[in-house]
């Protein structure tokens, strides 16, 4: 049912973020990585996919897309104000440093 909504709408940001998730937690990152990349092209104020992007990219031993990605991420909630999401990326990245 994603796929179809994604299909229709390929820059909704919420079909393909659930899309990307939905990949991921079947365990099948290469379509995760190919969602989430389409999602901050078309999307990049979309804050949450960071965060799990980087953390698929980190359970994929690929850290330094890792620290890309989360650097993006921070620069992206920061500059929305958001706080929250900020940290978690920055905490996350202080890991992989």
């Amino acid at each position: 049912m994603l796929e179809e909504f994604v299909a229709r709408k390929p820059d909704d940001p919420f079909s393909r973020y659930g899309l990307a998730m939905e990949c991921m937690n079947i365990g099948d990152p290469a379509a995760a990585d190919e969602h989430f990349r389409a999602l901050l092209h078309s999307n990049a104020e979309y804050i949450p996919a960071y965060l799990m992007y980087a953390q698929m990219l980190v359970r994929e031993s690929r850290p330094a897309e890792a620290r890309t990605v989360l650097s993006s991420g921070i620069a992206a909630a920061e500059k929305k104000g958001d706080l929250h999401a900020r940290s978690e990326m920055e905490t996350l990245l202080s890991e992989l440093a």
